[in-house]
Formats: structure tokens, C-alpha cells, sequence
């Protein structure tokens, strides 16, 4: 999938970057519905981006595959004026982009997957920056309710959140990883057909970050988070796992000329293979039976979900 990672590299790499760039060369390269909506705050602006792309048997289609979302998760591609050139934090919507792209020109060529598939990131050349240890963070111009809003639907059967997570020591390596499976609150175990699959497309032993259940509670309650890699758990009811585009040591999110193309490959390419699978049936994210089983022995767990209450 490098040519797709240079080309969309190449749109978003530019202080004009913007949604409809992004729609106009997935419209020339496949088969992809690319939706665009900017969205303005006293902070700033974005442009939130949609992709759909049919599946065979999808619900779309009038089938019953199974719905995968992939999800961009980011503050800002850009940080400018303060810094001038792709950001480190911009990783996920390039990496999502590029799925995006693959899986619009496999469709086009005769290669449609069994289920739809629905990718969604946004677009900022200038989001802010805000302080964070053990480097800087991204920040970003619309809040995390927006963004959750525009970017989680409601179609998902699972999500993977792709984000870059380098600003941290909790994970030393260069490549990517995934989180344990987060559905409702409850933090279950790392799915195993998700770990063979990993295995498969980097030939290495597969990767997993730790999370904390801070991690996977809303931001906004003053409680400290890796990055915001596992929000979208807050905002469905569907299986969440989050994909880190990671390095040996902490970089900061707003770092320019620390995006490494084919680490961001190998986690699109991920994504692609868990999409393939997953759609046709193939690929767990969680075990139901257990699952219920653990709710029915401790309650349900979604108040995680919400912003919390004080208790005096």
C-alpha cells in the first residue's frame, strides 16, 4: 500500500490540505462514497471525511456481513504556524486514508469485500498544541463529543481506532501495536484472531499496549490518558481496538519529519486484512459467550462510559 501512502501523504503534506483534496483523488483512484463536512469552533476548523465502501453482502447491499469501522483519530495533521510540515500526530488519518483509497480501488477492480466497510478520520493543517508528559501533545480545534459524533456511527459492528501513540514509555518499540478489546466499559482480553492477523502482515511476534481504565473513560474528566486513541469506546456499544503507530522513545505529537511511511503501511495494511476477515465472518473481537457471562457475574460497566460523578 505504499503508493497510496506517498499520494495521500502528498495531499495532506500542504498548509491547504482539506477534505475535498482528499475526496477529489479518491474519486480518480476507485469506487469509494467519500463524505466531507467542515466543521468551525472558536478554536479553529476542520474537515471531517467519511468514507463508505460497499460490500458484497453488505447492509448496503441489502445483506447481513458484518460492518467494520476504521477510524482516524488525531488532533491536527499539521501544527502550523507553530511548526511547519506533517506532524507526527497526523499519522492516523494518513494511514486510514490510504486504507480508504486501497479498499475503493480493490472494489473498482473487481476485489469487493463480503461487508461494508466505513473509514472516517479529519482533516486540520493548523491545530494547536497543548503541554503533556513525557512530550507535547496536538491538540485540537474541535472537542472530543464532535468528534465522536461525526466519526463513530452507528452501522460500526466493531471499530479499530488508528492513532499515532509515541508520546508515552509504555510501549518501546518502532512499528504499531493493539490494545486489548474495550466494549462498554469493560476491558477484555486482546482477541486472539486480531493477534494472528498481526503476525501475519509484519512476519514479527504481534505487539500490545497496555491501557488503563483512565484510558478508556471520556476525556474531559482530569483523569490522564495515553492519547485518545481508545475514545471512540465511549461513544458505541460496539467492540473498540485501538491500532498505535508507536517508536522506541517518546516523540511529541506536534514533531515534524517523524512519520515513518512504512510503519504507517504496515498499520493500514493491518487494517485492510482485519477488514477482509472480519466481514466475512472470520475475525473476533471479543468472545460473546464470555462476555455475557461477565456481565451477568458484575453488571454492566458503560457508566465508564459517561463523564463520571462526584462521589462525597
Amino acid at each position: 500500500m505504499l503508493k497510496q501512502i506517498i499520494d495521500i501523504y502528498e495531499i495532506l503534506d500542504a498548509p491547504s490540505a482539506s477534505g475535498a483534496h482528499v475526496q477529489a483523488y479518491l474519486k480518480e483512484t476507485g469506487t469509494a462514497e467519500c463524505e466531507v463536512n467542515h466543521v468551525t469552533s472558536d478554536k479553529g476548523a476542520t474537515d471531517f471525511i467519511k468514507i463508505t465502501v460497499p460490500g458484497k453482502n453488505g447492509r448496503i447491499n441489502g445483506g447481513d456481513a458484518p460492518t467494520l469501522g476504521i477510524i482516524g483519530r488525531l488532533g491536527g495533521i499539521g501544527a502550523r504556524p507553530e511548526r511547519v510540515g506533517f506532524v507526527s500526530d497526523g499519522d492516523g488519518a494518513l494511514a486510514v486514508l490510504a486504507a480508504a483509497a486501497k479498499l475503493g480501488r480493490m472494489a473498482s477492480l473487481g476485489d469487493q469485500l463480503e461487508g461494508d466497510v466505513i473509514l472516517s478520520t479529519h482533516i486540520c493543517p493548523n491545530a494547536p498544541t497543548r503541554p503533556h508528559k513525557p512530550v507535547p501533545f496536538m491538540d485540537s480545534p474541535i472537542p472530543m463529543e464532535l468528534k465522536n459524533q461525526w466519526e463513530v456511527a452507528k452501522e460500526m459492528d466493531a471499530i479499530l481506532s488508528v492513532d499515532t501513540t509515541k508520546g508515552n514509555k509504555i510501549l518501546n518499540h518502532r512499528g504499531f501495536a493493539i490494545s486489548p478489546t474495550v466494549k462498554e466499559g469493560y476491558l477484555l482480553k486482546t482477541s486472539d484472531d486480531l493477534l494472528e492477523l498481526m503476525a501475519q502482515v509484519t512476519g514479527q511476534h504481534p505487539k500490545v499496549f497496555a491501557l488503563s481504565q483512565q484510558d478508556i473513560t471520556p476525556y474531559g474528566n482530569g483523569l490522564y490518558h495515553i492519547n485518545s486513541i481508545m475514545q471512540p469506546c465511549t461513544a458505541t456499544t460496539a467492540p473498540v481496538v485501538g491500532v498505535a503507530i508507536t517508536t522506541e522513545v517518546p516523540v511529541a505529537g506536534c514533531a515534524t519529519g517523524a512519520t515513518h511511511l512504512t510503519d504507517v503501511e504496515a498499520a493500514a495494511r493491518f487494517t485492510l486484512e482485519v477488514a477482509k476477515s472480519f466481514t466475512e465472518g472470520n475475525c473476533a473481537f471479543f468472545d460473546t459467550a464470555e462476555y455475557a457471562e461477565i456481565v451477568k457475574l458484575y453488571g454492566p460497566m458503560d457508566h465508564f462510559q459517561r463523564d463520571g460523578k462526584v462521589v462525597v
